[in-house]
């Protein structure tokens, strides 16, 4: 009898185990993203990074079928799909077939999605995904310091407002330029922010931030680091494992030729070979060793020596700049060398020069101390005083240009003859008031072109301070003035009451010239600027007209009682019929009125 109970209670016991070991989720073997964004193939390999499992992505439908001899026999598989992208329609059974149980997940929103699994993650950092490189900075810092990447902005902002007040938030960090709506809305967790508007300095922060927990956790910093652009997603670069430093794609940032030499950094590991000349200049200059990751071994041979294939990239969407030369002038006349860029993108950026000249034996240099602004599609004409030259001229341009201040990654280098002309300028404008009208959002730039040419002008909002940011805005487009004339030219600037708050002067650079494309003339100040909207020129209507009564006042007042004698009508006292003033009988009844 005792033994029986005993072995029920035994029973009961190995159930309970059973039961317990039963309820507790499987750790898959594999991860695999199978879809097209890269949002949620970014999600999908700091998921598994974060829970310490292998993660894989597709990039297209034909790896889906490579991919598969890569991973162990019979293990378990999470499928990460896109429910309206996914790269291979029918994954799951796929595996399945092949010997992997698969346990799939087909989500619109699978940044969320994933993050709502990590129940033991209260860290997070906040990007907003328009700009890719900010996430691929911080994936490193994400994996060690155990933190998950949500992205924001504000059409979802809602949402993930929502997902994280019911969390118990430990850290929180804005990263990156993001909406103002976020940073509004997520204001009441306290996060951090780094933001400089610049994205190698933010870069740079946040390897900082990584050595800083990989010393607690290892007792010393990582020596070894990951270069790239913040173009791709690659394993290595989301492992974890090293900072992610980016070196710029045709040259290195100021910034990070200062930062190299003095930091812990003695290793770089190049991801891909597109970025092979900055990485020698960071290898001869900076006096660090740099190693080449290009390829990894074929996964399917096809002869008996071992071929090697491309490693797996899946790119995020890029914004490459393309600047050129259009001209180079020598203006004999006023001894200046007038150089013409052409911005020949859908995008903004700034360049910084050098000219050196040859002339016979003879050579000047000169250059731009400054960064220099060009809109989207511009030409931008950078004026030089020089020394008189003659002969045949030669230009050897380089030039440094990105898409802010210091992070001019990009370079262009071009030898071209110049051209000699005799042109006189001689145009003058002034700018007379600035407003701003906050129902269309945009500034208005009154322009007076006081002198005795037709003059064409291209403004430049300099350094404005929108959303916590420096930005710089222009006008579309080239704008003409007659002589004698004045013009209100828009700006389209988008300020909230905090920005205007924030800007109550602005700086305003006008580039100005008789010639369209050779704007030769710069005029520059502070200006206060008046809001303006429908009030306001309501208000001017009635101004104007205010005026113009002083002068036509009288003659109004007589046209009113000529127009008033004229309509008048009288009655006539025997039958009542109305007539004209002017009548001395009713023509109705004929009677004397």
């Amino acid at each position: 009898m005792k033994g029986t109970k005993l072995n029920k209670r035994l029973t009961f016991l190995l159930f309970i185990l059973i039961l317990a070991f039963t309820s507790v989720k499987a750790q898959p073997g594999y991860i695999i993203s199978n879809s097209a964004k890269w949002q949620d193939v970014y999600s999908s390999m700091l998921y598994s990074n974060l829970i310490n499992v292998r993660g894989y992505f597709l990039v297209s439908a034909r790896h889906s079928s490579l991919l598969i001899s890569q991973l162990g026999p019979d293990s378990e598989i999470l499928l990460v799909s896109s429910r309206r992208d996914p790269y291979a329609f029918g994954y799951k059974s796929v595996l399945e077939s092949k010997g992997h149980p698969t346990e799939e997940i087909a989500s619109d929103d699978v940044n969320l999605e994933l993050a709502s699994r990590l129940d033991e993650i209260n860290k997070y950092i906040i990007v907003d995904d328009a700009y890719g490189y900010n996430s691929l900075s911080v994936a490193s810092y994400a994996v060690i310091n155990r933190m998950y990447v949500l992205f924001a902005n504000r059409r979802n902002i809602n949402k993930v407002y929502s997902f994280l007040a019911n969390r118990d938030i430990d850290e929180l960090l804005i990263y990156g330029q993001v909406d103002r709506e976020v940073k509004d809305r997520l204001a009441e967790f306290d996060p951090e922010i780094i933001s400089t508007g610049n994205r190698f300095d933010d870069n740079l922060q946040i390897v900082e931030k990584y050595q800083e927990v990989y010393k607690k956790l290892h007792g010393e910093p990582r020596k070894q680091a990951i270069f790239t652009n913040g173009e791709f997603i690659e394993s290595e670069i989301m492992s974890g494992v090293e900072p992610v430093v980016f070196i710029g794609r045709a040259n290195v940032p100021d910034q990070v030729r200062e930062y190299i030499p003095a930091s812990d950094i003695d290793i770089g590991i190049l991801i891909g070979n597109e970025l092979i000349g900055t990485a020698t200049y960071v290898r001869r200059q900076l006096g660090i060793s740099v190693f080449v990751k290009f390829a990894q071994s074929a996964r399917q041979p096809t002869g008996p020596i071992s071929a090697v294939e491309d490693l797996d990239r899946f790119y995020l969407p890029r914004y490459i700049l393309d600047l050129d030369i259009y001209r180079v002038r020598y203006n004999r006349l006023a001894n200046r060398l007038e150089v013409t860029y052409e911005n020949k993108v859908d995008l903004a950026a700034y360049l910084k020069g050098t000219i050196t000249l040859m002339y016979g034996d003879e050579t000047q240099t000169v250059g731009d101390i400054d960064p220099v602004f060009i809109d989207k599609g511009e030409f931008k004409t950078i004026v030089y005083d020089i020394d008189p030259m003659s002969g045949n001229i030669t230009a050897e341009v380089f030039t440094i240009y990105g898409e802010a201040k210091n992070s001019l990654e990009y370079s262009l280098r071009k030898t071209l003859a110049v051209e000699i002309v005799e042109i006189a300028d001689n145009s003058m404008i002034e700018i007379s008031r600035v407003m701003y009208d906050k129902r269309k959002g945009q500034f208005l730039v009154e322009v007076v072109n006081t002198g005795e040419v037709d003059v064409f002008v291209d403004l430049e909002l300099v350094d404005i301070l929108i959303n916590d940011e420096l930005v710089t805005y222009g006008t579309e487009g080239v704008v003409f003035i007659q002589k004698g004339d004045k013009l209100l030219i828009p700006i389209d600037v988008i300020m909230t009451d905090e920005d205007i708050e924030n800007n109550p002067r602005v700086r305003i650079t006008a580039y100005f010239g008789e010639r369209e494309r050779s704007l030769i003339n710069v005029l520059s100040g502070e200006y206060e600027y008046t809001l303006t909207g429908f009030g306001y020129l309501t208000g001017q209507i009635i101004k104007d007209l205010g005026k113009q009564a002083v002068v036509f006042g009288p003659l109004i007042v007589i046209i009113i009682l000529l127009i008033l004698i004229l309509g008048m009508k009288k009655k006539c006292p025997h039958c009542g019929e109305i007539n004209n003033l002017r009548s001395s009988k009713c023509k109705k009844c004929g009677g004397k009125i």
